[in-house]
């Protein structure tokens, strides 16, 4: 599964939800298509998309099945989109907030770990780890990485001299 965004508000009086997404330029989904929305943490739950239409650039506003009231489309709004990998994996080099579990591995050091998160600072993408206890942020900037293997969920990197060393010292 992959994150793609969030609920981020309720619309019209018919149960239709708001959802941001990463993949801005896109027309990835459609009537029919299966979401999952995290309702506790680790908990992806499917909802199947019966109207989509696009809203402002980065939105969609759709309605899901079983989910007809504002009362019920409420109780989603803050909640994180995921989707299947197959789903969007055409879209996953373009943009990082699609990297969450990826594998980091240094050409130096070898494996690093897995991405928790992405952060977007306004200028530059971030990935949130955890390195011996110790929450790590690693720049994800095109002079790192070296490569990108969406189907094996590993992205490789020539990390700066001395970048973990200010973590783990």
């Amino acid at each position: 599964m992959i994150r793609i965004g969030k609920v981020v508000a309720t619309h019209g009086l018919q149960g239709a939800l708001i959802v941001t997404h990463v993949l801005e330029n896109s027309n990835w989904l459609k009537k029919g298509d299966k979401l999952f929305l995290e309702i506790n943490k680790g908990s992806h739950i499917p909802y199947f998309v019966s109207t989509c239409k696009k809203g402002k650039p980065g939105e969609y506003i759709i309605t899901v099945d079983d989910v007809v009231t504002v009362q019920e489309s409420k109780k989603l709004v803050t909640k994180s989109v995921y989707v299947e990998e197959e789903t969007i994996s055409m879209f996953a080099s373009q943009s990082p907030l699609l990297w969450v579990s990826f594998n980091i591995i240094d050409t130096q050091k070898g494996n690093i770990g897995i991405i928790e998160d992405i952060l977007f600072t306004g200028t530059q993408w971030l990935a949130k780890l955890k390195i011996q206890n110790k929450e790590v942020l690693i720049p994800l900037i095109e002079q790192t990485i070296q490569k990108i293997d969406v189907k094996n969920r590993i992205i490789e990197m020539e990390l700066p001299e001395g970048l973990l060393d200010v973590y783990l010292s």
